[in-house]
């Protein structure tokens, strides 16, 4: 399954875009803060490896994200790790927006995310195009991701 322009969101990230639409313009830089102290840490096994995690080079800041896919499941549960650093909030509450509304789902589900999702958020106004990007670069790797283990080695 992959993604359809206009598809539906997966409810934990429609939960999410509602809750930026339910506040002003003006308190969504906040929220977008909040969602940037929520991103947990690293487990020990990428903590002290950044090597098995991959770059987002389109991220203004360095960002660092692993995808883990449970093959044994039936399902494929998808599983999320980012590495960003704290002086970077903005980058930081984007991993931990994908991190609150992906980690957990199936594999299908993850795949099916819209790619736009991120310009129903209502920071277009706030935050740089290439910040954007950023996040929509972090959507594409972990879908990327996703296919790979999917399709085995």
């Amino acid at each position: 399954m992959t993604s359809q322009p206009g598809a539906a969101l997966h409810p934990r990230l429609q939960e999410i875009v509602d809750d930026f639409r339910d506040v002003p313009d003006k308190d969504r830089l906040q929220l977008l803060l909040e969602f940037s102290q929520d991103l947990p840490p690293l487990p020990e096994r990428y903590a002290e490896h950044r090597d098995r995690m991959e770059p987002v080079p389109e991220c203004q800041t360095p960002l660092f994200l692993a995808v883990e896919v449970e093959p044994d499941d039936g399902k494929g549960t998808v599983h999320l790790y980012f590495d960003a650093p704290p002086e970077a909030p903005t980058t930081r509450g984007f991993a931990a927006i994908l991190h609150a509304g992906l980690d957990g789902l199936d594999a299908d589900e993850v795949l099916a995310t819209p790619p736009e999702f991120s310009s129903q958020l209502g920071l277009a106004d706030l935050v740089s195009p290439l910040r954007l990007r950023g996040m929509a670069a972090m959507l594409s790797r972990i879908k990327r991701q996703v296919r790979e283990q999917r399709a085995g080695p």
